[in-house]
């Protein structure tokens, strides 16, 4: 032992910054252990996106790393296909995910805890090493900054958006950075840290670049005399942070092209400069355990950093030992940062122009890192507040007390006995600052447990009240979607999509390895959406979901098997099976295997990737707000048959029952209401069908499960829940003489019978357009995700080559050997106009603006070549 404290007293530093790390890190795995989390629970860390999205995106991040590199830049696995790049420069380039390489797919979630763990003991890492390199804070107290930290109460809320944490590690080495640069001139520090947050995160990194830009004011202003040194400092700034820039524009160019076609389409162009609520409610964030699930989707910032900090960073503003200027400068930047948490133009810039769906202020880490320096600054072994200094703290808290415990019932992540524990907290925090002699290592193990204590406290209050997937859920539906989908792919090698009409996540297809129809991205192009919501499928701004797919979209777009789950319940697959599409219309494919619950079929009518279509379809203006009526024009453009455009027709039904609601002559459009509201409503559509053709029913969105509930048959009706537009479902096929009746249960007073319409499909008409568009097709000869080669043959003067390959300009096509310039059509999709004879096409996808991008970066990378060898040059002479 006398030992082991000989050594640490010999190497302060270094066992400082190994504490720094584990402190936090054994913070979070013992309340992990404790919730069942890990390797060795029953539980995982996955829930809300983490769960729905992103662990797809790991699955996936694997997979292209380990066995499909080809999907890098591009893969149809992403809804009908999209690039990738977008995908990788916001969700996967952290290094610490190169630790996913280590775990197969079942085991993501642990992977996923290990990586957790270490992001927590890396912010607090990081910000020791702040601390000591500047010489604000030394010894033991050093702990209990860090530890606040890598705990606030941002990191806690958001542990669960991964690919942000990297942003917070990143912070306070760039900070460090900025003051080195001003300090010495010297910028390599700051241009290698900001360049690799751009690489790892630039959605986070322009955040940090604007709080950059306000520090680097701060200490410029705060420590530099006006002359030609103060203006050598700024352009270093500048030019370092251009230089920054121009290393990662191998990633930044590309991405930018990615977001303007996604994300920008979205950019916020109309605000009002209004306070987005009472700014006094963020005092709230505050106090211990304030958070909770319902300040996910919208709430105020995440501020909590400990009793400690907060009154440290008060009493920042009223020591003398702090220039005037440079406290009015940080009383200056402190207000700039809490106007930007409330008043909504300042929220939008912080956020790109966009505002946040769910997670808002999302910036709000680098509040919490602000005050939590300032504190640093304040709270050093020497600092005893003196009567007077300690009134205004006093008096400030004492008000935020007073003003949060009237108005406690506002605040649904607030308890009083949350605001006693905190406020008893705030006491000792008092206590304990006030105390003179800090030097003794047993005021300094003081000082640190409680911080620890407070930080871990907020920590477990506050993650008690989200739920967690549990590892079975997760494994067993996981286990399902891989064995289905390999035994398609083993069995099948040629070009296809498939689709189940069951779910866990929409970004299955990427988990799964197979090309699919939906997907759920911040970087999708608004393109599929629109295309997607047009053909009657739900649809949003950041994803698509291919469940209510018709005879003739299934044919169009290549679903060539459709995995379905059947109704059969009680066993453990249907428990972690969720049914979200209904298919009556599977009695026309072919059933090719069985396995438990899931019975897997194939279109015989799916069309190829390619083919010879009508020149019609070049010049298509589908309008048309009508599902039906969209694909049927898309589908009359594609065989040049104008009789196609009504391969669905409106159809009546046989007769309707209305139970305690009031009566209507006319269903579409009608508004239904309660004649008692305490009883059920309930309306039951009955029809024969006379033919066995196929009949679908269109929804408006409306009509959602938060409104309705539907039976078909006297079975739930499996439909995804929520959608924006139209959609079209699938009722019956080959029920020649059968009765369908479906019941819709209303869940409110009233209900709009939004778009609600029954159609018949022509099936014999649509088969006749399937074989004539199936005669010519382009033979796909080899596939990868980003680039693929075939053939076809011409046999008229001039024909059109229709590919449901998504549009794009990273697509580079040739057509025996030179470059052919493809052409849209219907919004969405590739297309060749080729002339007579026998063809190969090859298409190869490769990131817009990258070559640039990488160009850039060559040369920046040779300016900070040249420019450390000249001052190492100048430095030996």
């Amino acid at each position: 032992m006398k030992i082991f404290i000989q050594w640490v007293r010999q190497h302060e530093k270094l066992s400082l910054l190994i504490l720094s790390f584990c402190i936090p890190a054994a913070v979070m795995a013992a309340y992990f252990s404790y919730r069942g989390m890990g390797p060795f629970g029953n539980s995982t860390l996955l829930t809300v996106d983490l769960g729905q999205q992103y662990v797809d995106f790991f699955a996936y991040f694997r997979h292209t790393l380990l066995s499909h590199p080809s999907g890098l830049f591009y893969t149809f696995q992403k809804a009908l296909g999209g690039e990738m790049f977008g995908v990788w420069t916001y969700y996967l380039m952290s290094p610490f995910n190169l630790l996913l390489l280590l775990f197969p797919d079942k085991s993501l979630p642990s992977a996923i805890y290990w990586i957790t763990i270490l992001k927590y003991g890396a912010a607090g890492l990081s910000f020791a090493w702040l601390l000591m390199k500047t010489k604000v804070q030394k010894h033991l107290p050093v702990l209990a900054f860090s530890t606040s930290y890598a705990l606030m109460g941002w990191m806690v809320a958001n542990q669960l958006n991964l690919m942000w944490l990297d942003a917070v590690i990143i912070l306070p080495l760039i900070i460090w950075g900025i003051i080195r640069l001003v300090d010495t001139g010297k910028m390599r520090v700051y241009v290698g840290w900001l360049a690799a947050l751009l690489i790892i995160n630039y959605y986070m990194a322009y955040m940090v670049c604007l709080f950059a830009g306000l520090f680097f004011l701060w200490y410029w202003l705060s420590n530099t005399h006006w002359g030609k040194d103060a203006m050598h400092s700024l352009g270093r700034f500048v030019g370092g942070s251009l230089l920054a820039a121009g290393i990662a524009a191998v990633t930044l160019l590309p991405t930018w092209y990615s977001l303007a076609i996604s994300k920008n389409q979205y950019t916020q162009t109309d605000w009002s400069a209004k306070f987005e609520y009472f700014p006094p409610k963020m005092l709230a964030k505050f106090f211990l355990g304030s958070f909770n699930f319902s300040q996910m989707p919208k709430g105020t910032p995440n501020l909590f950093i400990g009793s400690i900090m907060v009154l440290g960073a008060i009493f920042y503003f009223l020591q003398k030992n702090h220039r005037p200027r440079t406290k009015w400068l940080a009383l200056a930047m402190t207000l700039i940062l809490a106007l930007s948490m409330c008043f909504e133009p300042l929220d939008l810039l912080w956020h790109g122009m966009q505002f946040p769906i769910w997670y808002p202020y999302r910036f709000s880490f680098v509040v919490s890192f602000w005050l939590i320096w300032l504190a640093a600054n304040a709270l050093n072994a020497e600092f005893t507040p003196t009567l007077k200094q300690l009134i205004v703290p006093i008096l400030i808290c004492t008000a935020t007390v007073a003003y949060v415990w009237i108005n406690v019932g506002q605040f649904s992540f607030l308890s009083q006995n949350q605001m006693l524990i905190g406020s008893l907290l705030l006491v000792a925090a008092f206590c304990l600052i006030a105390l003179p002699n800090k030097q003794p290592w047993f005021y300094q193990v003081a000082f640190v447990l409680f911080a620890v204590i407070e930080m871990s406290s907020n920590a477990t209050t506050s993650l008690n009240r989200i739920s967690y997937v549990t590892k079975p859920e997760y494994q067993n539906y996981q286990q399902v979607l891989a064995t289905q989908s390999a035994k398609i792919t083993d069995h099948d090698h040629s070009w296809y999509r498939m689709t189940p009409t069951f779910m866990r996540t929409k970004n299955d297809p990427l988990s799964g390895q197979f090309n699919g129809g939906s997907v759920f991205s911040s970087t999708l192009e608004k393109s599929m959406p629109t295309f997607m919501g047009n053909m009657g499928e739900p649809d949003g701004d950041g994803f698509v979901t291919y469940t209510n797919g018709t005879l003739l979209s299934d044919s169009l777009l290549n679903m060539k098997y459709v995995m379905n789950r059947q109704s059969n319940s009680g066993t453990l697959a249907a428990n972690v099976i969720d049914p979200v599409s209904t298919r009556a219309d599977l009695t026309t494919y072919q059933r090719v295997r069985k396995d438990g619950l899931i019975t897997t079929y194939k279109n015989p009518d799916a069309l190829p990737l390619g083919f010879l279509s009508s020149n019609k379809i070049l010049t298509l203006d589908n309008t048309t707000k009508d599902p039906t009526q969209y694909q049927a024009n898309l589908w009359a453009g594609l065989t040049g048959n104008p009789q196609d455009q009504h391969l669905f027709t409106a159809q009546n039904f046989d007769h309707v029952v209305f139970q305690n609601v009031k009566q209507q002559t006319k269903l579409t459009g009608a508004i239904l209401q309660k004649n008692n509201l305490i009883k059920p409503g309930v309306i039951t559509f009955n029809f024969t069908p006379k033919t066995n053709n196929a009949y679908y029913l269109t929804l408006g969105s409306n009509l959602i499960d938060d409104n309705v509930s539907m039976r078909l048959n006297n079975h739930p009706l499996a439909q995804y829940p929520t959608y924006r537009n139209t959609i079209v479902v699938n009722i019956a096929d080959h029920q020649k003489g059968k009765p369908v009746k479906l019941q819709l249960t209303l869940k409110k007073s009233t209900l709009w019978l939004q778009n609600f319409t029954l159609y018949q499909f022509n099936n014999q008409q649509f088969k006749a357009g399937q074989q004539k568009l199936a005669a010519n097709p382009m033979i796909v000869k080899q596939h990868s995700q980003s680039s693929l080669t075939g053939s076809v043959k011409v046999k008229p003067h001039r024909a059109t080559l229709m590919t449901t390959i998504p549009y794009s300009q990273g697509w580079h096509v040739t057509v025996d050997g030179h470059p052919a310039k493809p052409v849209k059509v219907a919004g969405i999709f590739t297309a060749l106009k080729l002339t007579h004879g026998q063809h190969t096409i090859h298409f190869r996808y490769w990131p817009p603006m990258l070559n640039i991008g990488l160009l850039i970066t060559i040369i920046s990378l040779g300016i900070c070549a040249i420019s450390i060898y000249w001052q190492r040059r100048k430095n030996k002479y």
